[in-house]
């Protein structure tokens, strides 16, 4: 299984105290393969940086950077499908770029996504996330 992680999901799910640490768990543990372009590298580091300092943010980067199960694309087009919050439509642009099964986030601008036909773009919750990988496992 091929996904796209929102940066709000890899935040939570890297603590180990956190109810959803399973998430970077399977991760780690090759449970599916993760999409990630260098701006959703940049953005990770950022927001973790914020949230537990740099040394932190830069030791899960590596980590991530050297998963067998990590996927680096590029991607060529921009289809601006989140109006309400600009920043998002990268995410999907990877999704669609990468032929991701799923973005997992629980960032409610994606929501708009199972409302737009072409490109479809699958969004779970985490739980739903959750749900689907027991199944295929």
């Amino acid at each position: 299984m091929n996904i796209v992680l929102d940066t709000n999901v890899l935040l939570v799910s890297i603590s180990t105290r956190s109810s959803s640490n399973w998430v970077f768990q399977q991760l780690v543990e090759g449970g599916y393969m993760l999409s990630v372009t260098t701006d959703i590298l940049d953005e990770y580091t950022e927001i973790i940086e914020q949230q537990m300092g740099a040394d932190f943010a830069q030791a899960v980067v590596d980590l991530l950077v050297d998963l067998p199960n990590l996927n680096q694309i590029n991607k060529y087009y921009f289809w601006q499908l989140i109006e309400a919050d600009p920043d998002d439509n990268k995410f999907v642009d990877y999704v669609i770029a990468a032929n991701a099964d799923y973005i997992v986030s629980e960032d409610r601008h994606f929501r708009i996504l199972k409302n737009i036909e072409f490109p479809k773009v699958e969004v779970l919750t985490i739980e739903e996330f959750k749900a689907v990988l027991l199944v295929s496992e």
